[in-house]
Formats: C-alpha cells, sequence, structure tokens
C-alpha cells in the first residue's frame, strides 16, 4: 500500500509539472484557448487605450481593473504555442515562432513585464503616468505583431 501511495505522489507531480501543451487534447484547441485569452487581452487594453486616447473620460478604478485583467491575461497565451500549433485552424502566427524560439521567448517575457508595469502605472491615478505604460505596452505589442504574426 506505501508503495502505491508513493507512485500515486510522483504521477500526481509529473502531472503538475508536465508541459502546458499537454493540457491541449487538439492542436486546434491550444490555437482556440492562445487566440482567446489574446483576444480578451486586446479587448481590456483597448478599453484602457480609449481612455488615454481621450475617445471616453478617464475613469481610474476602470483603469485599474482593464489592466489587471490585461497583466492576467498576458501570462496565459505562451504555453499554446507547442509543437505542433503552427498550422491547423485560423492562425495567424508566423512560422518564426517556432524556429526564433529564443527571441519570441523574449518578446512574450517583454510583454508580461510591461503589463505589469501598466497595472503599477493605473494604480497611480495619474492619467499621464498611464498614457507612458501605455505607450511601452503597446510597442510591446507592436514589435510582437510585426516579428510574429501575419497580418
Amino acid at each position: 500500500m506505501r508503495a502505491f501511495a508513493c507512485i500515486a505522489a510522483a504521477a500526481t507531480l509529473l502531472a503538475i509539472a508536465a508541459p502546458a501543451s499537454a493540457q491541449f487534447a487538439k492542436p486546434e484547441d491550444a490555437i482556440k484557448y492562445r487566440q482567446s485569452a489574446l483576444s480578451v487581452m486586446g479587448t481590456h487594453f483597448g478599453r484602457i487605450g480609449a481612455m488615454v486616447n481621450g475617445k471616453i473620460p478617464f475613469d481610474a478604478k476602470a483603469a485599474v481593473e482593464n489592466a489587471e485583467i490585461v497583466a492576467e491575461m498576458a501570462k496565459l497565451p505562451w504555453a499554446a504555442f507547442g509543437p505542433g500549433t503552427d498550422k491547423g485552424g485560423n492562425t495567424k502566427a508566423k512560422p518564426e515562432i517556432w524556429t526564433e524560439q529564443a527571441k519570441f521567448k523574449e518578446y512574450s517575457d517583454k510583454m508580461v513585464l510591461e503589463t505589469g508595469k501598466l497595472v503599477i502605472a493605473s494604480k497611480t491615478g495619474n492619467l499621464d503616468v498611464l498614457k507612458t505604460a501605455f505607450a511601452a505596452t503597446a510597442e510591446t505589442c507592436k514589435s510582437c505583431h510585426d516579428a510574429f504574426r501575419n497580418k
């Protein structure tokens, strides 16, 4: 019985440590997941953009709420760019994601870092500070899209 418990515990640890790509039954599932995460992130980032560009009134509370969602969503899509997810579904991902993985990881890490800074800026309640952080985050998005996303 004790051996069984050890084996069960080891299996549980392996399952927890398994790569995130193992979470997806099919490549299309991973593609849908990453596109959904990026879509939600883009929607909430757009709401902040509307404030910083004067299209809607600045609302400090809404800025914080949206920035927090952006930062959380920014952590999610990267695991769904695993092997076999370069084809299938309706992906705009360039092949360079899989051939230049170190560069892609650098860009995704930068996105996560900048969205964290966006949260901090949003919590100041200062629109000018938020504008600066928004611009830096937007530039990170653009850089990655330019390098790794087909139009």
